[in-house]
């Protein structure tokens, strides 16, 4: 079925679904439980508890209002229907700029540095430059091509990335030693929201999957089924390897801080286990990047279609494909100069703290909208505005954990988009001024 917007809706529940695992397990749970059992030891559990908590709000937030509004944009759409073209523009450039392209400049970077341990030729500069921009264009050729395509990719890639985990999983619960997973000494409170702001970038991304809203078949049940099934398997393999790799490697984790399930896979299968973790690792990672050349165009092309966006080409649609190309060919090019100059690390905290501010803003959207509509077809959470309420008092404690430079960073940030919003509207106006 073509849609309004010239798009087809193509993804089903499993589709969707796909892309939603595909985008949140990327490279996070490859490195950062052994920094949550660094900072927080056997009680790290208790962190994944946290952030699953979180996500879980959110993410009936998102269904409620992914319901509602069926058209494409994600987390966008959400929030400039519910407070106007100003917020709008900031989630757009916050999603693109803060949180996206860090996010998958930061996954692709971790991934040649993961490829580097079984090829070293992907330590060479000149080599990696080669290999982002083959990627790159690939990948943007195979969505240009047509939804179909993309999310047929997406699936391969989630089933691909799963099967080492839930082979460590399975193999290495018979070698737990029950000695490391007792806690001696609970951590502080505030040690958790310091490591809870951290791991949180290993459950980001659900917001990149649900872009594709003006592509999903059924969205009033699609969405509200594919984040229940997503998220619980998410947080059940996230868990589970958590208790694994600190049941086998206890004190030690913190000594294999660059791959620490490689280690444990070693420990777990043998030798083949670092390669069969490095390789899967670099498979995780592909498909993260290959669900947000699939996701994150659909963001600009709704922006632009909205006029939000001022460059107005990126709402075109393809005639023979029924896809936005120009937009995923302006974010393939976004994404690969991105991965060519930054590193993992401050893209990282950069992506979390800009994703935390567009699921604060998800939130106030789905108290806002609430009373708008009561469609009895439309995905309603229980309890009334408890939820986006708790999920907006979480995520503020785990900003206000954020350091001064982060804090200063976002808030220049913000204060350029402002500026240039205001600018950009000042010249339309005075353009229909000077028409009259």
């Amino acid at each position: 079925m073509t849609t309004e917007e010239g798009l087809k809706r193509e993804v089903g529940t499993w589709g969707l679904t796909s892309n939603i695992i595909n985008t949140v397990i990327g490279s996070g749970i490859f490195v950062l439980p052994a920094l949550v059992s660094e900072g927080l030891g056997a009680a790290g559990i208790f962190a994944y508890i946290i952030c699953g908590i979180l996500i879980a709000l959110v993410m009936l937030c998102f269904a409620e209002l992914g319901s509602k509004i069926t058209t494409t944009g994600g987390a966008y759409a959400y929030i400039d229907n519910a407070f106007g073209s100003y917020f709008g523009f900031l989630t757009t450039n916050i999603f693109i700029f803060g949180s996206a392209l860090m996010s998958t400049a930061a996954v692709a970077n971790a991934m040649v540095d993961m490829l580097s341990y079984l090829i070293p030729v992907f330590s060479n500069q000149g080599f990696r430059i080669g290999f982002f921009v083959t990627m790159f264009s690939g990948l943007a050729v195979i969505n240009i091509l047509g939804i179909r395509q993309g999310i047929t990719l997406v699936k391969i890639t989630t089933l691909a990335k799963l099967f080492p985990l839930a082979l460590i999983i399975t193999l290495g619960t018979r070698e737990i030693i029950p000695g490391n997973l007792i806690i001696d000494d609970f951590p502080k409170f505030s040690d958790f929201g310091e490591i809870s702001l951290i791991l949180f970038f290993a459950f980001q991304g659900a917001e990149n999957s649900l872009s594709v809203g003006g592509e999903v078949r059924h969205p009033q049940r699609t969405f509200p089924r594919a984040i229940l099934f997503g998220f619980a398997l998410i947080l059940t393999v996230y868990i589970c390897i958590q208790i694994v790799s600190q049941g086998i490697l206890g004190n030690a984790f913190a000594d294999y801080k660059s791959a620490p399930l490689a280690e444990v896979a070693r420990r777990v299968i043998g030798p083949f286990g670092i390669t069969l973790v490095t390789a899967g690792a670099a498979v995780s990672m592909f498909g993260y990047i290959s669900g947000d050349l699939m996701n994150l165009p659909r963001v600009l092309f709704r922006s632009a279609l909205d006029n939000v966006t001022p460059i107005k080409p990126l709402s075109l649609v393809h005639k023979k494909f029924s896809t936005p190309y120009l937009s995923v060919i302006a974010y393939a090019v976004l994404a690969c100069f991105f991965s060519i100059t930054g590193e993992f690390k401050q893209m990282a905290v950069l992506a979390s703290t800009s994703a935390m501010l567009l699921y604060l803003g998800v939130a106030f959207a789905t108290m806002k909208l609430k009373s708008k509509e009561n469609n009895p077809d439309h995905f309603r959470i229980p309890g009334g505005h408890v939820v986006p309420i708790l999920a907006a008092i979480t995520i503020l404690w785990l900003l206000s954990n954020l350091g001064t430079k982060e804090i200063v960073g976002m808030i220049i940030f913000i204060s350029i988009l402002s500026l240039i919003y205001f600018l950009l509207k000042w010249l339309r106006l005075k353009k229909i001024r000077n028409k009259r």
